[in-house]
């Protein structure tokens, strides 16, 4: 079939070059344009971009898919679109343009999740399974039927980067097995059994760390908001990233929720129901470093803010 493949992040990559290496033909890439990033905010290319002009693809950049977009997409008459965490919605006449419509990677096991930030809410939540899934895009909010899914155990020290990054890969597979079976006519799509939930796109303030929850739910967040948007705390009112977190020993003396304390060289910080080890932080102004460095730094014992 000829396709056109829409994404913009590194977890759509696995799915470009997995469909760059089929028989099918993509006619164009479409991703966000160029954006300022690091310190001397150089514009650079999307890691989808990247992938797409490393693979001689054609590259149509646009931050959302308007009237232009739109009628560049419809000019090279795609029979199926293909979108990977593109970044914006697909409305109509674009949605109908291809004729076997467009397909979504979503990473979850819809109708959980539908939405912006579906991996990171499954951590944050305390999901012990999860999966992606491939589903026909409607107008509604990741409500049309589903092709297939993938499920997965999440590991228990998994960040969100950690199993979005194995989604992605398993996934790739995944809408690989399905534009085959649409080109042979052979796909079936079931409606979405269930009822849903949503994933909002995180902000800073998801990045909170709220000690006064138990344990589970400490780690959880922390795990769910790491890289993006990062997890934190405030220490005599100044700004802590953490970075990684682990489980305390079970000789981990009990500490009330905020309480910093050291143990046998660790870090702990206590919760609702126990302690967590800090292995990783990043000061304001400074870069990241083992906790037990950061904590001989200081001239007396800290406490976390909620």
């Amino acid at each position: 079939m000829r396709l056109v493949f829409a994404g913009t992040p590194a977890p759509a990559v696995p799915s470009l070059r997995r469909l760059a290496a089929s028989t099918h033909d993509i006619a164009a890439v479409i991703t966000r344009r160029d954006a300022p990033l690091g310190r001397k905010r150089v514009l650079t290319p999307s890691p989808v971009a990247a992938a797409a002009e490393e693979l001689g693809l054609p590259v149509i950049r646009a931050d959302r898919l308007d009237d232009d977009a739109t009628a560049r997409i419809t000019a090279l008459r795609p029979e199926l679109g293909v979108i990977v965490a593109y970044g914006g919605l697909v409305r109509e006449p674009l949605l109908s343009a291809p004729a076997h419509g467009w397909i979504n990677l979503h990473f979850s096991l819809l109708p959980r999740w539908r939405g912006a930030a579906p991996v990171q809410h499954a951590l944050i939540a305390g999901d012990a399974v999860t999966g992606a899934s491939v589903f026909q895009l409607v107008p509604e909010l990741d409500a049309g039927a589903v092709f297939g899914e993938l499920a997965m155990d999440v590991p228990a020290d998994a960040t969100a980067g950690d199993l979005l990054g194995a989604l992605a890969e398993d996934g790739a597979g995944l809408l690989a097995d399905v534009v085959a079976g649409i080109a042979a006519g052979t796909a079936v799509a079931r409606p979405q059994e269930g009822e849903p939930t949503y994933a909002a796109k995180l902000g800073d303030d998801d990045g909170r760390i709220r000690w006064n929850e138990p344990v589970e739910a400490v780690l959880g967040r922390i795990r769910g908001v790491t890289p993006e948007p990062g997890a934190h705390t405030t220490i005599d009112g100044a700004r802590l990233k953490v970075l990684a977190v682990a489980s305390a020993p079970a000789d981990a003396p009990a500490l009330a929720p905020g309480e910093l304390a050291l143990h046998a060289k660790q870090v702990l910080a206590g919760t609702a129901s126990a302690s967590v080890v800090l292995e990783t932080v990043q000061p304001a102004g400074k870069g990241a470093m083992r906790a037990a460095d950061w904590w001989r730094g200081l001239r007396d014992a800290p406490v976390a803010g909620s």
